[in-house]
């Protein structure tokens, strides 16, 4: 059994920071040596929301977003810091580059479109990370493997969530459950006999609040610390309600959260400037984000009502990602399972049978919660060099053997690998 030491990347779709974990894997056995994380400025958040308009707004193609200023400065800035707190996470630890065996590198998210959404309009699927693997390896002198959604896509499949095997390795110590992460978007695994039999996205977590924070705030908070101001306010029924009609419509006018699962959502679909309630003067800033974190647990726990109802699962949840440690949405998830708190009317039957099916059910923080996500990213790496399929629940079910990844090594042949292999547009075979 081949040992392997890998570097984990993750900075998710909130870019609140570059998180990085060295795990040393013997087989599933899983080991953290070290992490790190560094915040991301305001200035780099705005760049990746002026880069997000650009593909999602202004219909610009790739070979022409590839080519702008904005594009090429943001991402050789983008990989340069995360070649950066690489190696000062290495030096601090004195971990020899030359005992690594891989960087797991997700990319920068800008754009997804995946099958759930895309089958009703009749298009074809893409979806858009950026990052360069290759200048990612030049910078750090170690191989990198990325590019993890593309070859889903391509094939006809989410992309997205890629976590749900990863909960399924890390439940040979955690135990089976339903494993529920909260960062920018929130996404469940259920996890039976060590094996993931299905995963989704059910909406944005931190996305809104974490934008209400810093707007409000100017940048002094980067989100809500311990509950600052959402323990101060109450619940804004009508702003729920505007939330959840209004505030993840897909291109084609659905309502994401009433869209069936498996799906997998994207920022592209959160329309946080589109909430008349978040603008309202008549409402106190503390009720506004008492109710956005409020709603964050609601649609986590609504979105529990697409599980199969044959399907036999665990009655525990184990939960993962910094959107838990809100005091707010931390108890509102449990009461809203136990059938306490507000539903909105046209939901209540959906809540009696969630609080009926989840009766009992046990809730704790998990013990690897803290660096789940850059984990996952080194386990993927880990699949790619042992040559196994991701055993992401549908292509396991379909029987399909899909080696998820791209693998670079240092100062390779030139690539253009900006963009990843499936962006908008794969389809027609142009050069992305």
């Amino acid at each position: 059994m081949t040992k392997y030491r890998i570097i984990g990347n993750m900075t998710g779709n909130s870019m609140d920071a570059i998180d990085l974990v060295l795990t040393e894997f013997n087989g599933d056995k899983m080991t953290d040596i070290c992490s790190y994380s560094e915040p991301y400025s305001d200035t780099m958040r705005q760049k990746v929301a002026l880069l997000r308009d650009m593909v999602t707004k202004n219909k610009i193609s790739m070979e022409a977003f590839e080519r702008t200023e904005e594009f090429n400065d943001f991402h050789d800035n983008y990989i340069k810091g995360i070649a950066h707190a690489i190696l000062t996470m290495c030096q601090e630890n004195e971990v020899k580059l030359s005992t690594i065996d891989a960087i797991g590198f997700h990319g920068k998210t800008l754009d997804h479109f995946p099958p759930s959404v895309a089958a009703s309009q009749k298009e074809t699927p893409y979806t858009l990370q950026i990052g360069s693997g290759q200048m990612l390896a030049n910078l750090t002198g170690i191989p990198v493997i990325y590019d993890f959604r593309s070859a889903a896509i391509m094939n006809g499949y989410e992309g997205a969530p890629l976590v749900p095997p990863h909960n399924a390795h890390i439940s040979l110590t955690e135990g089976d459950g339903i494993y529920y992460n909260a960062g920018n978007t929130s996404n469940l695994a259920i996890i039976k006999n060590h094996k993931a039999i299905a995963g989704w996205d059910a909406g944005p977590f931190n996305e809104f609040t974490d934008n209400l924070i810093r707007q409000k705030t100017k940048g002094k908070y980067a989100y809500d610390k311990d509950g600052l101001f959402g323990l101060k306010g109450k619940l804004v029924p009508e702003l729920l309600r505007e939330l959840f009609d209004k505030s993840a419509i897909t291109e084609s006018g659905m309502n994401f959260y009433n869209l069936p699962a498996p799906k997998s959502g994207d920022p592209a679909f959160y329309h946080f400037n589109q909430i008349k309630a978040f603008s309202d003067p008549s409402y106190s800033f503390n009720d506004i984000v008492y109710t956005s974190e409020y709603f964050s647990a609601y649609i986590a726990v609504h979105s529990l009502k697409y599980i199969d109802e044959t399907t036999d699962i665990p009655n525990h949840f184990i939960l993962f990602g910094g959107g838990w440690h809100n005091p707010v949405a931390m108890q509102t998830f449990k009461n809203l399972l136990h059938g306490e708190g507000y539903f909105l009317p046209e939901h209540r039957q959906d809540f009696k049978i969630v609080q009926k099916r989840f009766n009992g059910a046990t809730v704790r923080y998990s013990r690897l919660g803290t660096y789940m996500e850059a984990r996952l990213l080194a386990d993927l790496a880990r699949y790619y060099l042992e040559e196994k399929t991701w055993e992401i629940p549908e292509l396991i079910h379909d029987k399909k053997n899909i080696i998820l990844g791209v693998m670079r090594r240092p100062y390779q042949s030139p690539i253009d690998d900006k963009i990843n292999m499936a962006a908008k547009g794969w389809h027609l075979n142009k050069t992305l």
